[in-house]
């Protein structure tokens, strides 16, 4: 997902770009916003964090692009492509080193696992929207 901040900065193109250079193929993909409730359900698992509230604040403040990539070994892949939490501590040449501002507005979302994808493609996502 590429969250409400990149979209803000016109890092779409480049972000997509930087996914397809590095091999993933996009099934599915779109251009959406979050409401409350829909950002209150997506990031459940944080509920009882103290970030909570700014989360869904974050997320809903803007629209997003949704997209389900594959490619062998996706997770892992995706997640060293788009680098650490804090963009400070990322990898250079990483999408969040790039076009992230801070560990709060970090530019993308990348799923944990491959079981978390499945159900986070299922979220955004219904079967005839997956190619």
């Amino acid at each position: 997902m590429i969250k409400p901040d990149a979209v803000e900065n016109g890092y779409i193109g480049a972000i997509l770009d930087k996914i397809t250079a590095a091999g993933f193929r996009i099934v599915a993909m779109k251009y959406t916003q979050l409401s409350t409730r829909d950002a209150e359900i997506f990031y459940a698992i944080h509920k009882e964090r103290p970030f909570f509230g700014e989360l869904v604040e974050f997320m809903t403040r803007g629209p997003i692009v949704a997209a389900i990539l594959e490619k062998d070994n996706a997770v892992d892949d995706f997640r060293a492509l788009i680098g650490a939490t804090n963009p400070e501590e990322a990898a250079e040449g990483t999408i969040r080193k790039l076009y992230a501002a801070s560990i709060g507005e970090n530019a993308v979302h990348g799923s944990d696992s491959d079981e978390n994808a499945a159900i986070e493609g299922a979220f955004h996502f219904s079967g005839r929207e997956i190619y």
